[in-house]
C-alpha cells in the first residue's frame, strides 16, 4: 500500500512491505519481514543467560520465501515457550504444538487431519499444562476407557464408541510424539529424557476385518461404473490390476505412465511407505489409460485423475470411496463390512500368491513381504483344493489310500 506523506515541497512515499507475527506479545512474539531488497528477516526478543532485560535480535533467514518463513515464525514461537519448562518438564500443549509445526506437515493431508483431532482430544482429557512426563498407565487406561465407550470424541462428531483399531491409531499417535521428545528440542536439548509411556502394550483387535471382493462381485461393479463417473471406472480398474493404495492411484501423472514398455512410476511422495518403484502393468492397464487419455486434453504432468471442479487437483479419496460404495449399490453388491479399496489391493494379493514373493511385493508395492503374508494374503479354498488333490504319499495317491481305508473299514462293519 502507497502512501504520500507531504513534507514541504516534497512528497515521500512509504510502502508498507510485507510481515508476518506468531506468538505472543512480550512473551514468544516471532516476526519476519521482507527488507528492500526482498530478503526475509526474523526479529525476536531473547534474554541472554546473566542478564535482566531481553534485547532485540533482527537475522537474515536468507531467503525469499513468505511460506517457509511464515512456519519458521511459528516453529521459533513454540520453541521459545518450551525454554523456560525445561527444568521442570515440558507441558503437553508445548509439545504437541511444537510436533505439529515441526513433524506433521511432512505427513500426508489425511494424517495430518488425525494429528490434529487426536491431539485436541488427549489436550482436552489431561489439559494443557499437564507435564508430558507425568503420564502413567493409569492415564493411559484412561484414555482407552473413554474413547472405547464414546464419552471422550472429536469435537463436531457424534459421541459413539470405537472400535481397537481406531484406539491402536491414536495411541500410536502419543507413542511416536513421545518418542521424537526424546529426540528433538531447542539449541540441541531434548524435550524429555524418556518417553512415559514407553512399553505400554497398545490396543489389538482380536478377529480384525479384512475382506476381499471377489472376482464376481468386482465384474458386477466394474459393469456399473459407467454410471457412475469415468473417473471411478478408471481408478477401479487400476486398483484391480496394480493392487496398488487408492491414494497413490488417484496422484498418478501422465508422466508416470510409460505406454510403450507398459510401466507405471509410483512416486514416494504419493505412497504410504514412502517406496519410488516402477513397475509393469498388464495390457487392461494400458487399454483403459489410452481410453482415458484419448478422451483428455491434458497431458504432461497433468493428473490423470483430475477433480472434478479443480482441475489442477486430483480426485479426493473421500469421492472415490462414495462412487465405491455407489457403484455397489448400482450393482446389487451386498459388500462385506468394511469392505472398500483395500479389498481390492487383498485380491491382487491373493490371486498372484503361486508369483514369488519378492516379485509380488515389489509389484503390488510392498517393502515387507511379512506385511503381505500376514495382512493381504487371504486362504484361497480353490487353491487348498488343488494342494490336497496333488498330494502323495509314499509313492501312492491320497485318493487310493483313502479307498483302500474304506474298502477295510467297510469289511469290519459289515
Amino acid at each position: 500500500v502507497d502512501r504520500g506523506i507531504s513534507k514541504g515541497e516534497f512528497t515521500v512515499t512509504k510502502t508498507k512491505r510485507w510481515s508476518f507475527s506468531a506468538g505472543e506479545k512480550y512473551r514468544n512474539r516471532v516476526r519476519v519481514f521482507e527488507e528492500p531488497s526482498g530478503l526475509i528477516l526474523v526479529e525476536y526478543w531473547e534474554r541472554g543467560e546473566g542478564e535482566s532485560r531481553a534485547r532485540r535480535k533482527r537475522l537474515s533467514l536468507g531467503h525469499r520465501d513468505r511460506t517457509r518463513a511464515m512456519q519458521q515464525a511459528r516453529l521459533m514461537a513454540v520453541r521459545m515457550l518450551a525454554k523456560p519448562e525445561q527444568e521442570d518438564g515440558v507441558t503437553l500443549g508445548t509439545l504437541f504444538d511444537i510436533y505439529e509445526v515441526e513433524v506433521t506437515p511432512r505427513k500426508c493431508a489425511r494424517k495430518q487431519g488425525h494429528d490434529r483431532i487426536t491431539a485436541k482430544l488427549f489436550l482436552t482429557l489431561w489439559g494443557r499444562d499437564r507435564r508430558a512426563s507425568t503420564l502413567n498407565l493409569s492415564d493411559w487406561n484412561q484414555y482407552i476407557d473413554l474413547r472405547r465407550s464414546g464419552e471422550l470424541a472429536p469435537k463436531g462428531k457424534r459421541p459413539g464408541p470405537v472400535g481397537e483399531r481406531q484406539l491402536e491409531y491414536d495411541l500410536a499417535f502419543l507413542k511416536a510424539v513421545l518418542n521424537w521428545a526424546t529426540m528433538a528440542g531447542p539449541k540441541g536439548e531434548c524435550l524429555l529424557d524418556r518417553s512415559p509411556v514407553r512399553g505400554y502394550p497398545l490396543p489389538r483387535e482380536r478377529n480384525p476385518a479384512r475382506p476381499i471382493l471377489t472376482d464376481g462381485q468386482y465384474r458386477k461393479m466394474l459393469a456399473a461404473a459407467g454410471e457412475v463417473n469415468w473417473r471411478f471406472g478408471i481408478a477401479f480398474v487400476l486398483a484391480n490390476e496394480t493392487g496398488h493404495r487408492i491414494s497413490a492411484i488417484c496422484h498418478l501423472r501422465w508422466s508416470d505412465i510409460d505406454f510403450n514398455d507398459r510401466r507405471v512410476r509410483w512416486r514416494a511422495e504419493n505412497d504410504k511407505i514412502g517406496n519410488e518403484h516402477v513397475t509393469p502393468v498388464s495390457r487392461a492397464t494400458i487399454d483403459v489409460l489410452v481410453r482415458a487419455r484419448s478422451q483428455s486434453t491434458a497431458i504432461g504432468d497433468s493428473w490423470v485423475l483430475p477433480a472434478m471442479r479443480r482441475s489442477g487437483s486430483p480426485c479426493s479419496y473421500k469421492q472415490l470411496t462414495n462412487w465405491f460404495h455407489e457403484a455397489a449399490d448400482k450393482a446389487g453388491v451386498e459388500l462385506p463390512r468394511r469392505a472398500g479399496w483395500h479389498s481390492l489391493r487383498r485380491k491382487f494379493a491373493t490371486e498372484l500368491q503361486d508369483m514369488a514373493l519378492r516379485d509380488l511385493s515389489y509389484l503390488g508395492g510392498w517393502k515387507d513381504p511379512k506385511t503381505l503374508l500376514t495382512l493381504y494374503q487371504q486362504p484361497d479354498e480353490h487353491a487348498m483344493r488343488e494342494g490336497l488333490d496333488r498330494r502323495r504319499s509314499f509313492g501312492r495317491s491320497a485318493l487310493s489310500v483313502g479307498a483302500d481305508f474304506t474298502d477295510s473299514l467297510a469289511k469290519r462293519m459289515g
